[in-house]
């Protein structure tokens, strides 16, 4: 299985990258992680519903087909490091890939919130897009070493 994170923004800072490609890399094989950066729509005088559609339209051209998307949004479900630990589970027995879409600055445009099998949340907080990445990828990193019993997470 493929997990890719679909993220608008093709410029992180170091710390930023570093931090993503510790996680990515201590992955195991069955759960390989890859980031796709989605270059962000100038804004240019543009509307943020025009940028949304814009960018949109470019994470979908790179989502695999058969692949299932999940939309990184404030209003999805938040869940709990045990319960996305089960849910990466579900995804790992499921035999499908995975796209997790971060969007840009104005989010993610309403037609791909529609089209996503699942929206979720990383908090209430609204994250720097930066921050949001690193976050994703550790808390991925974390629900396997949950489901692997390794020792990195403690209760």
């Amino acid at each position: 299985m493929k997990i890719l994170i679909l993220a608008v923004g093709d410029r992180l800072p170091a710390w930023a990258d570093t931090a993503v490609a510790d996680y990515i890399k201590r992955m195991p094989r069955e759960a390989r992680v890859e980031v796709v950066a989605i270059r962000p729509e100038k804004r240019a005088g543009q509307s943020a519903e025009r940028i949304k559609a814009l960018e949109a339209a470019r994470i979908l051209d790179k989502l695999p087909p058969g692949c299932a998307l999940v939309a990184l949004d404030e209003h999805g479900k938040q869940p709990s490091t045990r319960e996305l630990a089960q849910t990466l589970d579900t995804w790992l027995h499921g035999g499908r890939d995975i796209a997790l879409a971060i969007g840009g600055a104005d989010g993610l445009a309403p037609e791909l919130l529609e089209r996503a099998e699942m929206q979720l949340s990383l908090s209430r907080l609204t994250l720097p897009h930066a921050l949001a990445r690193v976050l994703l990828a550790e808390q991925l990193y974390r629900a396997w070493s949950l489901l692997a019993n390794h020792p990195y997470h403690r209760d």
